[in-house]
């Protein structure tokens, strides 16, 4: 199956003039690396974290071809307390995951400064399918409320086409 051709999200494509030239990224549950790619081809340094060993193969192919930096992470996020460790980062990406024990955890791996750029599904998702587990759906707001201690650059929950989805988008900066 061919991944080459994904494009990133756009979240991640508005986000990037908030970066800082060369900043270390780390794409969390970053499946075939559609944004970290992106970020990389930019100019980041990108850590690609997640535990799909064939999806982490397809980026190495990747990058060794496109002479990009990155570093694979085999992690799986929900099989230990505090999966990221002390490991600080310029910048965060999440899309489409969300395991709510880890949510600290991302405070505490940006630098001060950084910036993270999370996108997720709400609970308004369930009048489109999958997924409709409580579990990986935010509740309103609640990113917002998760983050209120950051800085926000851009805030939006809605319900977004072709195709359809319900999601909470944000970008905000960690205070200095």
């Amino acid at each position: 199956m061919s991944h080459q051709g994904q494009t990133p999200a756009q979240l991640v494509l508005e986000a990037m003039p908030h970066l800082a030239p060369q900043s270390t990224v780390l794409d969390l549950a970053c499946g075939y690396g559609r944004n970290g790619l992106a970020l990389a081809r930019a100019g980041h340094v990108v850590w690609f974290a997640d535990r799909d060993r064939e999806a982490l193969s397809a980026i190495q192919a990747r990058l060794s071809e496109e002479r990009l930096n990155g570093i694979l992470w085999q992690l799986d996020l929900e099989a230990t307390a505090r999966p990221l460790g002390q490991r600080q980062f310029d910048a965060i990406v999440v899309c489409h995951y969300l395991h709510r024990p880890l949510l600290p955890d991302l405070m505490a791996a940006l630098r001060p400064g950084g910036v993270l750029i999370y996108e997720t599904f709400t609970t308004a998702n369930r009048a489109f399918g999958r997924p409709n587990n409580p579990a990986f759906l935010l509740e309103p707001n609640e990113l917002a409320e998760v983050f209120a201690s950051m800085t926000p650059i851009h805030y939006r929950e809605g319900i977004w086409r072709n195709p359809d989805r319900a999601t909470a988008r944000l970008i905000a900066r960690k205070p200095v």
